[in-house]
């Protein structure tokens, strides 16, 4: 398979906004959810509402370039970052109940939503935000925008996907760390993306590598009924 690194032009917006914007949504919504005086299913519809309207009002200029010339392998490695993501807890008994992955720094795995609660609307409505939305917003922001931003002002001269140490390992690691108490695995996914990003350059494959990420990693928390996945 070609890799072109020339074949798709620069995204044409150079607002931080534009990046950044959908995902300070989503995180402030993470923040006050709690507070919000909704009772689901309707909390889950209107945060989907309010992350779609943020990614289209902020981000609409971006979306039509996300496209995935390597798509074959953008799934392939979408798979593979999901079995590397479950594979120390189905391997290795009582692995995630550590106290290097669940202290007071890292927290601790909290289900957001009770099981009980998990009805197939839910369970539909979690998925297709993991899938659809969740890959945009955070691709934006963590391959799109804090990389170029980290080698230099102004970030919209950076091109996509160009290589520093000091950006790649910073991304990576603030990549795991919001993952918490899964920071380990959020470090090696952090990595391996960020590699396809430097390979690729296309931030169209890197949503599509997340989107099938989150999207077999929805599917074996379904099918398991490992709710942990799901914080």
């Amino acid at each position: 398979m070609a890799f072109d690194n020339n074949a798709l032009p620069e995204p044409p917006e150079t607002r931080t906004i534009a990046w950044v914007g959908p995902f300070a949504v989503f995180m402030l919504w993470l923040a006050v959810d709690k507070y919000l005086p909704l009772e689901n299913p309707v909390k889950e519809i209107a945060r989907d509402v309010v992350i779609l309207a943020a990614i289209l009002g902020f981000s609409r200029r971006i979306l039509p370039t996300l496209r995935a010339p390597n798509w074959v392998l953008s799934i392939l490695i979408g798979v593979g970052v999901c079995a590397l993501w479950i594979a120390p807890d189905l391997l290795v008994p009582g692995w995630r109940e550590s106290s290097i992955f669940q202290n007071s720094i890292t927290g601790k795995i909290k289900l957001s939503i009770p099981p009980d609660e998990l009805t197939p609307l839910m369970l539909a409505l979690r998925t297709a935000r993991a899938v659809l939305l969740v890959p945009i917003l955070e691709e934006l922001f963590w391959r799109g925008w804090l990389p170029r931003w980290i080698q230099g002002s102004p970030f919209h001269k950076i091109p996509l996907g160009q290589y520093t140490p000091m950006a790649f390992w910073a991304t990576a690691l603030l990549f795991a760390a919001e993952h918490g108490p899964f920071w380990e695995v959020g470090l090696l996914c952090g990595i391996i993306y960020n590699l396809w990003m430097k390979r690729t350059r296309s931030l169209g494959d890197l949503v599509l590598t997340h989107a099938v990420t989150n999207l077999a990693l929805s599917l074996y928390v379904i099918l398991r009924e490992d709710w942990r996945f799901w914080m």
